[in-house]
């Protein structure tokens, strides 16, 4: 079994995911680029039971945040089943995750070139 971790940017808020994620992706949408401060932001999907996490953290419209430094590191899909994490706040870089789509492909800026992988001009079909 693999067990990663993760954390924010002060270290206050700790997490860890076990096994392999559901799905991972990119995202061009407005909400990813402006609270990453990024044209896009990676993130990665796990099962709510093989996540575990430690500190305080603050939510804005569904998305945790460290009260103290402000990095964005997990949330909690409405339903509770799921548990999307930044990629960038694992501990482990690079890792061997690999995107399998990008979402809101009609914002993804004209010079970074898709992955070849699923493109989706929104959101994903559920």
């Amino acid at each position: 079994m693999i067990i990663r971790s993760g954390s924010c940017l002060c270290g206050k808020v700790r997490y860890s995911v076990k096994d392999a994620p559901i799905r991972l992706g990119l995202c061009h949408c407005a909400d990813c680029r402006k609270e990453s401060g990024s044209v896009f932001a990676t993130f990665g999907i796990w099962p709510a039971h093989a996540f575990e996490s430690s500190g305080e953290v603050k939510y804005f419209q569904g998305r945790g945040f460290c009260p103290e430094c402000g990095s964005r590191v997990f949330n909690e899909s409405s339903d509770g089943m799921e548990m999307e994490i930044r990629v960038g706040s694992l501990d482990m870089a690079p890792t061997d995750l690999e995107p399998t789509y990008e979402l809101w492909v009609k914002r993804r800026e004209n010079w970074l070139p898709p992955l070849d992988v699923s493109q989706f001009d929104e959101d994903r079909p559920q």
